[in-house]
């Protein structure tokens, strides 16, 4: 199966399961489907798993798990693929600008293959895509409308019809949880814009806090980072001889490796005028990495976590 075949079953799912997800269900006039998970529907943390695994295009295990800070549990995610580069890379990233009007989103999934967002990474990873169909997920305030979907199935060569889109807003309890599930996807990122041969990873694990929904859609997308760069653990596996080489990769990792590092991200984001070119983008890394590399079996570690920021960022009251 193609991965937007994989990403259209898990779509039907959640329309089996819609009022046990709590999402809505609307087809548009040109025959594209689309699922509020958040936006004017109350959606949750099951909505968001569904969401995730579209955007991985269900190449990952993802569950809810405990995750301990500073001695209270919140909900944490936890994803495991034996596929990273496609699953993360190929799929998952948010590498798509969708703007129609006035309509704008940013889009994850499958489709992104379709539409070739972005090339070069394709032709990195030597992976094409071929479907009928088309699945993508949107991170966007707005329920998009006919047109919205009629340009996506366009760049996709594909019918409106054939076309399925999931939208929540970062401010919505899914959309917190698609974001904490780009745990692996970050550190794949981060190596991708270092340069690295990212298809010499084999596997990949990570876990990471669900970001409590609290403060304005700019105050609740510096949190849902804020999950990552200070409370997301990963784990690699991966084929590299040079191991020295590789090393150096890693130390660069963390998001501590990142000038910005050690303050809530919304309070760098605001230092920088709300303008995301401004901010040092080595931020935007898991705050712990692990690397076993399988040839020399080493294991190499970089990065700490941060729980104090994090209890800063997410506005947590002990009372």
């Amino acid at each position: 199966m193609s991965i937007n075949e994989m990403g259209f079953e898990v779509f039907e799912e959640m329309l089996d399961l819609a009022d046990d997800l709590r999402v809505d269900v609307i087809e548009l006039e040109n025959g594209a489907v689309v699922i509020d998970a958040g936006v004017k529907a109350p959606g949750g943390l099951w909505a968001g798993i569904f969401i995730s695994r579209i955007c991985m295009a269900d190449l990952a295990d993802i569950q809810i798990v405990p995750y301990g800070l500073k001695g209270i549990s919140v909900p944490g995610i936890q994803v495991t693929t034996d596929h990273p580069a496609i699953s993360c890379m190929g799929s998952q990233c948010a590498m798509w600008q969708i703007k129609v009007d006035k309509y704008f989103a940013m889009g994850s999934g499958p489709a992104r293959a379709l539409a070739r967002k972005t090339k070069d990474l394709y032709e990195r990873i030597g992976f094409d895509e071929y479907s009928d169909v088309g699945a993508i997920v949107l991170e966007a305030s707005r329920i998009p409308d006919a047109a919205v979907a009629a340009r996506i199935a366009e760049m996709c060569g594909i019918e409106p019809s054939d076309l399925r889109i999931a939208v929540a807003p970062t401010d919505s309890v899914a959309g917190m949880v698609q974001v904490s599930a780009r745990i692996v996807e970050t550190g794949m990122h981060k190596l991708f814009t270092m340069g690295f041969d990212i298809t010499k990873i084999k596997s990949g694990w990570g876990v990471a806090p669900i970001a409590p929904v609290a403060g304005d859609a700019t105050m609740c997308m510096g949190a849902s980072n804020d999950a990552i760069i200070y409370g997301g653990d990963t784990y690699y596996t991966i084929e590299y001889e040079n191991l020295e080489e590789l090393k150096d990769y890693v130390r660069k990792m963390p998001s501590s490796a990142s000038r910005d590092y050690g303050v809530p991200f919304y309070s760098a984001f605001k230092a920088a005028g709300f303008d995301f070119f401004k901010v040092d983008h080595n931020i935007f890394a898991p705050a712990r990495v692990v690397m076993n590399e399988l040839i020399s079996r080493t294991t190499i570690v970089s990065g700490r976590l941060n729980h104090d920021v994090l209890m800063e960022s997410f506005g947590i009251q002990v009372l």
